[in-house]
């Protein structure tokens, strides 16, 4: 299944490309026929049954209905009368997907998916507020506090902002930078908190939080840094930069790092490690420094060694084997592709996680399931969790490939043209 190199490594087969081809235009039907709308692990509370039975609708049944229709093997959702959303988030993953399907010929009718993309999202924007924000297409509750439907958060802002920036460089309308900054602002304005001058943070899941969330902050302040670059607004690289050292402080001696700072955060996976790595890196870009460096190689290197199998599965949990997870899938591909530089076998580790997607995840209709367990296959298709951030994957797996092809070809050159010096 695979080829050698000039050098004597591996190269990714022909047949990986052909099939990450095959899903990309699979999954994009499949969505398209559903209007980019679907369930979410986290959409319990949508329940048109919940909502009428109101001795539930408190925090304790809350939270446990949510936790059910999580881990629930079946989907319950249409006895439930849980309706299919469009998500935010799952709504900028798609959009950033077009954008490199886009650039490698895949997409028929680029303008049409793009421009409609770009306008839902700016059509589910959060009310009530001056800023450009988003959230969640369903309400939900932490252990401690309940989150509306469409309550701007930094995680969904974060990740529909860069979409728009991506959309920005690749149409150079100044609207999507505009709406970037407004964004950047509210993170900014609403967001950003500082203790002690030992603390600094974005808070999350809403503007009241005081935890400290290191994903949430490191995606933050990679947002802020790139809208910094854009805008040359410096009052957006400081509090950037000091988020970043903070939670790159946090930090654990094996490289990992927890999700939160609270007792109740201590837990260590694939996905989250995989934003705080690639948004450290994106920082580093951005801001122009080599700080973090350090963190990346520490992180990366906890990374590797922690979160694979033999066989390619990437782990949910650091410490366990499953479950495995299309979002821990979808991830891993970004996360070895991103950090491709750090290890010369993160291309291969990429084609293998995608393999065993395919054979363990992939459903010939046009759709990833949602996780392997010990004793089975949840095979709900979820649209945000899998089925969006695996196009994006797919998409930046056909995009590595047609580089690296690229600058096969760019050697073949140089090598002709010394030899007929």
């Amino acid at each position: 299944m695979m080829d050698k190199t000039d050098k004597g490594g591996f190269k990714p087969c022909r047949e990986d490309r052909v099939a990450a081809k095959d899903a990309v235009l699979k999954v994009l039907a499949y969505c398209r026929a559903n209007d980019w709308a679907g369930y979410d692990p986290y959409d319990a509370l949508n329940s048109r049954v919940f909502k009428v039975l109101p001795f539930l609708n408190v925090r304790l049944p809350r939270l446990a209905f949510t936790q059910a229709m999580k881990r629930c093997p079946f989907n319950l959702r249409p006895l439930l009368l849980v309706p299919k959303i469009q998500n935010p988030k799952g709504l900028a993953l798609f959009l950033t997907a077009f954008l490199k399907l886009a650039k490698l010929g895949l997409l028929d009718q680029e303008e049409a998916f793009v421009g409609i993309m770009a306008e839902k999202l700016s059509d589910l924007r959060s009310p009530n507020t001056p800023y450009w924000c988003w959230g969640y297409s369903f309400p939900w509750q932490t252990r401690t506090l309940l989150v509306s439907r469409g309550a701007p958060n930094l995680v969904c802002t974060s990740f529909v902002t860069n979409a728009l920036l991506d959309l920005y460089e690749a149409s150079h309308e100044a609207r999507y930078l505009s709406m970037a900054v407004s964004a950047a602002e509210y993170i900014l304005n609403e967001l950003y908190w500082t203790e002690d001058n030992s603390v600094a943070c974005f808070s999350y899941p809403v503007p009241s939080s005081r935890s400290q969330v290191h994903n949430a902050n490191f995606l933050g302040a990679a947002l802020l840094c790139r809208v910094y670059k854009h805008s040359s607004e410096r009052k957006f690289l400081e509090p950037a930069l000091k988020v970043a050292r903070y939670s790159a402080g946090k930090q654990r001696a094996d490289g990992s790092w927890h999700y939160g700072g609270s007792p109740t955060q201590r837990w260590v996976d694939n996905f989250h490690t995989g934003y705080n790595l690639c948004a450290l890196r994106r920082i580093g870009q951005e801001a122009e420094t080599g700080e973090f460096n350090r963190h990346i190689s520490r992180g990366f290197e906890f990374y590797r060694e922690h979160f694979f199998r033999e066989d390619g599965a990437p782990k949910y949990f650091h410490d366990r084997t499953y479950p495995l997870d299309v979002h821990s899938v979808a991830q891993s591909i970004i996360t070895l592709l991103e950090l491709k530089d750090l290890d010369e076998a993160n291309i291969t580790l990429a084609h293998s996680v995608f393999k065993w997607a395919i054979t363990n995840l992939w459903d010939e209709r046009g759709y990833f399931y949602h996780q392997k367990l010990g004793y089975g296959t949840i095979k709900i298709p979820y649209m945000r969790w899998g089925q969006a951030w695996m196009l994006l994957a797919l998409a930046t797996l056909l995009e590595d490939g047609c580089d690296n092809q690229l600058a096969e070809a760019s050697i073949r050159t140089a090598r002709l043209q010394e030899a007929v010096r």
